[in-house]
């Protein structure tokens, strides 16, 4: 029953949260036409930095405790909030050259 919860709970948050942040960057995404047609790559980027987070973080507040919850190598950790910065700010350099 655990599991089901947390996995509610994990849909919730990346939902739900996601969707609320990804609506306010698709905003401003919106506000320069060109770079709409690549805000998938602003949606990936907030799906990475919510795994980071959960991971990291949320999976130690939650109701599963089971063996393998375990924090991400820092090295990962880094190299994933980095990429998502880059995919958040790629439709804007994507819509300027590419249109």
């Amino acid at each position: 029953m655990r599991t089901i919860l947390e996995l509610l709970r994990i849909i919730l948050i990346f939902v739900l949260l996601g969707g609320l942040v990804f609506a306010f960057i698709g905003e401003i995404y919106a506000i320069h036409e060109p770079t709409e047609s690549y805000s998938w790559l602003g949606a990936l980027a907030i799906l990475v930095l919510y795994f980071v987070l959960y991971r990291n973080k949320l999976q130690f507040s939650g109701w599963y405790k089971g063996k393998g919850r375990r924090k991400l190598p820092e090295k990962v950790s880094n190299a994933l909030v980095f990429t998502s910065i880059l995919l958040i700010i790629a439709p804007f350099i994507m819509g300027s050259l590419l249109d």
